[in-house]
């Protein structure tokens, strides 16, 4: 078996990859990864150093997951800065680190493929890989937003396990928004309502749109939007270029779905989403003039008239966001899996992870308390 590492997505075979990751997960596409890497937002100098990786049994991959080496720990949303400065305070370089994770985009979803016909192609891929990683000095691998089941063989494999809260929305057969509300406690209903009505009030208007509907221009407002607002917030640049949203996201289809507010005639924010046969996800926001309420509509409850209108089952509206609780999203544990090659380090992240394990499910339990529903049966 060889273990084959390619500096391009586009350098994998595109069939073997499209079969492996079959799934409608927009993420993972050969064309999203693709571009990503066309529009500069991977590669080059962006700290993001394309890294794909295979393995390879005779003459067809039994392994495969999409890798980038980091020589720094933005645009991950699980943070390991303090792992970084152990590192260094150890006379140990941290970085590069190894990333299998999809850039900027916290959200869950397939992480490796292997070959089913193969009852132990999991262990052989990491080993692999890990194999891989201590011949090239590369401090650790990071797993990260993997769905649970992978986690858990990830986590048998030895590789660390650790936690995070999101806050996620569920469909539980609503056939309209009201119908959701219903769920609610009276006070909460009529606040939400309340927001919902600040909307018209101001003179906004909000259409959804997707794939093919969003026009040239649509992309071009949202990539105003989505800049003036990094800016605004950060004092930086966002990590996406505009290549990827007017270039690369009109080809994705009917993957994306956009959001549009306008004041009267005049359009004023954006909310952008993509979306498989089973979730919406929330990703990315700018608007150009505040209102009250409108990031709230935009990018929460217009998602959630979408998956009922859709029949989705899930809707994740990104990382973070306390906020989201009192507006029906539900704490929800993410994971994600560590290899340490310094075995005293190694010990000292596993016993981190396992103490914050604890403290993240005991959050998770007291933020389902505060949830707005009604009590359930």
């Amino acid at each position: 078996m060889e273990l084959r590492v390619y500096p391009s997505v586009n350098e994998l075979p595109k069939a073997d990859w499209e079969r492996s990751f079959a799934s409608e997960y927009p993420f993972l596409k050969h064309d999203f990864l693709s571009g990503l890497e066309s529009s500069g937002s991977t590669g080059g100098d962006s700290g993001w150093q394309n890294c794909h990786l295979a393995l390879w049994h005779e003459d067809r991959p039994i392994g495969m997951a999409p890798g980038f080496l980091k020589s720094h720990s933005y645009g991950e949303y699980v943070f390991d800065w303090s792992w970084a400065d152990a590192w260094h305070r150890s006379g140990l370089e941290y970085y590069p680190k190894l990333i299998t994770a999809i850039p900027f985009t916290p959200a869950t979803g397939p992480r490796l493929w292997t070959d089913p016909t193969r009852e132990d192609a999991t262990f052989e891929f990491i080993a692999g890989v890990t194999q891989w990683c201590e011949s090239e000095q590369i401090s650790s691998w990071h797993i990260l937003f993997p769905e649970e089941t992978l986690s858990a063989v990830l986590t048998e494999a030895g590789l660390v396990q650790r936690m995070t809260t999101q806050f996620h929305w569920f469909n539980r057969g609503y056939s309209d928004f009201d119908e959701f509300l219903s769920e609610f406690n009276s006070r909460k209903r009529k606040a939400l309502k309340k927001e919902r009505a600040a909307i018209a009030a101001q003179n906004l208007t909000l259409t959804t749109k997707t794939g093919a509907e969003i026009s040239p221009s649509d992309w071009a407002f949202f990539y105003y939007c989505y800049q003036t607002t990094y800016l605004k917030r950060s004092g930086h640049e966002g990590y996406l270029s505009g290549e990827f949203f007017t270039g690369v996201c009109p080809t994705l289809g009917e993957n994306t779905v956009m959001v549009i507010a306008h004041e009267g005639e005049v359009p004023v924010a954006a909310a952008l989403y993509f979306v498989d046969d089973d979730t919406l996800f929330g990703r990315y926001w700018g608007c150009l003039k505040e209102f009250e309420f409108l990031h709230f509509e935009a990018c929460y409850y217009r998602g959630i008239e979408y998956c009922i209108e859709n029949g989705l089952s899930r809707f994740d509206p990104g990382a973070q966001g306390e906020h989201k609780i009192q507006r029906g999203f539900e704490p929800t544990l993410t994971y994600s899996n560590h290899w340490i090659a310094e075995p005293r380090l190694k010990e000292a992240v596993a016993d981190f992870c396992r103490r914050d394990c604890e403290q993240v499910k005991r959050y998770r339990d007291e933020a389902t308390a505060l949830l707005p529903f009604k009590q359930r049966a």
